[in-house]
């Protein structure tokens, strides 16, 4: 038998943006349907295991209310449940991990747990349902309306039929664009389409995209042997290099990002004497916790998220592609993160001269998968709708703009920044790495060109190729999806449409005053530049 429920609010995926604008909405009133393909909320935070990447200013400013709130919950949870040292207690702005590229640098199951406490009051008075292991199967439409969205169960192959006024799409690769019809584009845009200076100088190639990365999290154990058995496509992994990097994947090369300069990485803290970047390792650069913060004994070492250029999947994309070709690229992409850890355990290169960290352990119990993995890889690139608006690269590059400061949009939703940051792509294309100013988040990003109830939750706005890699990060997610769920509120309480809200004067300054109400701040102070 399928089932039927019925919302205010029908929100497609629990990514980190479904979880804000889940947020949002319950916030003022609404019921509100939340769906998650795996058994976490969270996204890039939780299952697919990736520590907050943000913009420096975030201690104080660049983010909305709610999501330093998140962050000041999570570090209330690690003085909360976790024996810290008298030193760690006492720093305001703790760092669970002391990671390189994170200034809150945590484990994935706090993530979980603060979003599920923020979640709380809602979820326990009914004003939010979370179906967990629900994927989206087909959608019914009527006109340009979404009519219906059915979702399976994948623990038990039973269907729903959800039906709402308004749906909004927070899954990873924008799922719902296709089966509504909603148009959109995918992949690398072309220079004659965009203008932009990094975009394509022939034809678009729409399965152009940035790798995903399949995480995963060790601890290393000096004296104790944790190898896993060898991966199948260990010998192809091996000897995998292509044509544009420096050396082999499984090795300690990469690239600085931003020169594309070869360089060599010391793997644990302290250095072994290998490293172009000294005072750098691969295990501080995503660690999520440092045994120092932490009483003797609570970690027997320091634990370390593996998301490094190393297992970077390049061979092909998951998006609209046949989905033989998607398991297949998907299970690929699990064989190259497997395949890293196997040969820093037995092959790695040691200043002593030996080979082989064996002590590096996969921290299994963290996810309770069959192989260790996260539970979903990190997908850094979308489906994106087309838009009424759609941010170019020309609107946030610091070449583009002489006065220093990124296009001012009157529709503004938010703010964030975060460097133009794209990895090598499916079409063995290398890093495109630069700065971006500080900037706004157009709510005309947010509007199909034709759809009428469909509102976009994560990183399916209107972005290009190149500026998603700026728009994509944690706390720009975070207010994409808050604002799309405050958006879906405010228009069922006014009885209007997105479309009008964005283009009627009276309306958009309501709608923002509400969200500067609920913390948002829609502008960058003229004392912060890039």
């Amino acid at each position: 038998m399928i089932r039927e429920m019925k919302a205010d609010i029908v929100i497609i995926g629990g990514s980190l943006g479904g979880c804000s604008a889940a947020l949002a909405a319950a916030r003022m009133g609404k019921q509100v349907i939340m769906t998650e393909e795996t058994a976490w909320i969270g996204g890039q935070l939780t299952s697919q295991a990736v520590p907050p990447d943000e913009n420096r200013w975030i201690e104080e400013f660049g983010s909305t209310a709610s999501y330093r709130e998140f962050r000041t919950r999570v570090r209330d949870y690690y003085r909360r449940n976790l024996p810290l040292t008298k030193e760690a207690a006492a720093e305001p702005n703790l760092n669970p991990g002391n990671a390189n590229v994170s200034r809150i640098s945590h484990d994935p199951r706090v993530a979980l747990a603060v979003l599920q406490e923020m979640l709380a009051p809602y979820t326990l008075s009914g004003k939010l349902t979370i179906l967990p292991h629900h994927r989206p199967e087909s959608a019914e439409m009527s006109q340009d309306r979404i009519a219906s969205v059915t979702v399976r169960n994948l623990l038990t192959s039973g269907c729903t039929v959800l039906t709402a006024p308004y749906f909004l799409d927070a899954t990873e690769c924008g799922d719902l664009l296709p089966m509504t019809g909603t148009e959109y584009v995918t992949g690398s845009e072309s220079k004659s389409d965009t203008g932009e200076r990094h975009a394509l100088e022939g034809a678009a190639d729409p399965q152009d995209m940035q790798a995903i990365t399949h995480c995963f999290l060790v601890d290393y154990i000096e004296g104790e042997d944790h190898t896993i058995n060898k991966p199948k496509e260990y010998e192809f992994w091996r000897s995998f290099r292509p044509r544009f990097w420096p050396d082999h994947f499984l090795s300690l090369s990469g690239v600085k990002p931003t020169t594309r300069e070869h360089v060599r990485y010391d793997l644990l803290p302290g250095g072994d004497g290998l490293a172009h970047w000294k005072g750098f390792s691969l295990m501080t650069y995503r660690r999520v916790a440092a045994a120092e913060n932490f009483a003797p004994g609570t970690f027997p070492g320091d634990v370390s998220v593996i998301n490094w250029p190393q297992n970077d999947y390049i061979l092909g994309s998951v998006i609209d592609v046949p989905e033989e070709e998607r398991q297949l690229h998907l299970q690929r992409a699990k064989d190259l993160s497997l395949s890293l850890l196997y040969w820093l355990q037995t092959e790695a290169p040691r200043a002593d001269g030996k080979c082989g960290y064996p002590g590096l352990r996969l921290r299994q119990d963290v996810f309770g998968t069959d192989d260790g993995l996260a539970m979903y890889p990190y997908i850094r690139e979308s489906r994106r709708i087309k838009a009424e608006f759609t941010v170019k690269e020309q609107h946030v590059n610091p070449e583009d703009r002489p006065d220093g400061r990124a296009q001012a949009f009157h529709d503004s939703v938010g703010i964030g920044h975060y460097d133009i940051d794209l990895h090598p792509s499916t079409g063995y294309r290398h890093y495109i790495h630069m700065s971006a100013l500080p900037f706004q988040i157009p709510l005309g990003s947010f509007i199909p060109v034709r759809v009428n109830n469909l509102l976009p939750a994560c990183k399916n706005i209107g972005t290009t190729h190149i500026t998603n890699g700026c728009y994509r990060l944690h706390p720009v997610e975070w207010n994409i999806g808050e604002a799309a769920g405050a958006l879906a509120a405010f228009c069922l309480q006014r009885g209007e449409s997105p479309r009008a809200v964005r283009n009627g004067q009276n309306l958009l300054e309501e709608f923002q005053s509400e969200l500067k109400r609920q913390g948002f701040r829609l502008e960058w102070p003229d004392s912060i530049r890039e």
